[in-house]
């Protein structure tokens, strides 16, 4: 068990995340974060680093790329007992990363919407959240991965327990309720989008 040192925090549900990343900064935890989670961190009084500034790479394409970064994903993903791995870290400039506190764009709020267009909901389609969720989830003997604000309680228990740390049981707990979001995520898309019929175009 190692204590958690850098943390992501980008969420659409708000829900006690000023108190509980005020928590993660009583045990000395880097949080970084993007847009709008890290606006309301900051008016709560948190400090946080801006994703971008910790990539050296900007926002772009309006937000559509931000988290998907090797310094992002190689902080999830790297083993912490492989040699190799590490020495690949420190060559890049890459810092582990040992939790993720993210939940998803609302597709299925957006697309139950009447009217709603093709278009509007493609653009509710989340990428980043999902695919740094996926990473932490399957490294989960490093990563802590919280998708819902329910566990927050459950994490500050353990972190106050065991000195700035999560358990192993708690961490792979988290990570099967990552698979299981990402799937009900993705098979909602799949149902809306079966139901679409695209007009002919001339591409």
């Amino acid at each position: 068990m190692e204590k958690i040192e850098r943390a992501i925090i980008s969420v659409t549900d708000k829900t006690g995340i000023v108190e509980f990343a005020r928590f993660l900064l009583g045990f000395g935890v880097q949080i970084l974060s993007t847009g709008g989670t890290a606006r309301v961190l900051r008016e709560g009084g948190i400090s946080v680093t801006d994703i971008s500034d910790y990539t050296g790479f900007p926002e772009i394409m309006d937000g559509r790329v931000k988290t998907l970064h090797p310094k992002v994903h190689g902080g999830l993903l790297a083993l912490r007992d492989n040699p190799e791995h590490q020495r690949t870290m420190k060559e890049q400039g890459i810092k582990n990363i040992d939790l993720i506190v993210v939940n998803l764009y609302q597709f299925e709020k957006t697309v139950a919407r009447e009217g709603v267009t093709l278009e509007e909901a493609v653009e509710n389609i989340d990428i980043g959240g999902p695919t740094m969720l996926r990473a932490g989830a399957k490294n989960y003997r490093y990563v802590t991965v919280i998708v819902d604000p329910a566990d927050y309680g459950v994490v500050q228990k353990e972190m106050k327990e065991l000195g700035g740390g999560t358990s192993l049981k708690t961490r792979f707990g988290l990570a099967k309720k990552v698979f299981r979001l990402t799937h009900e995520y993705d098979g909602a898309i799949s149902r809306f989008l079966e139901k679409v019929e695209l007009k002919a175009s001339g591409s």
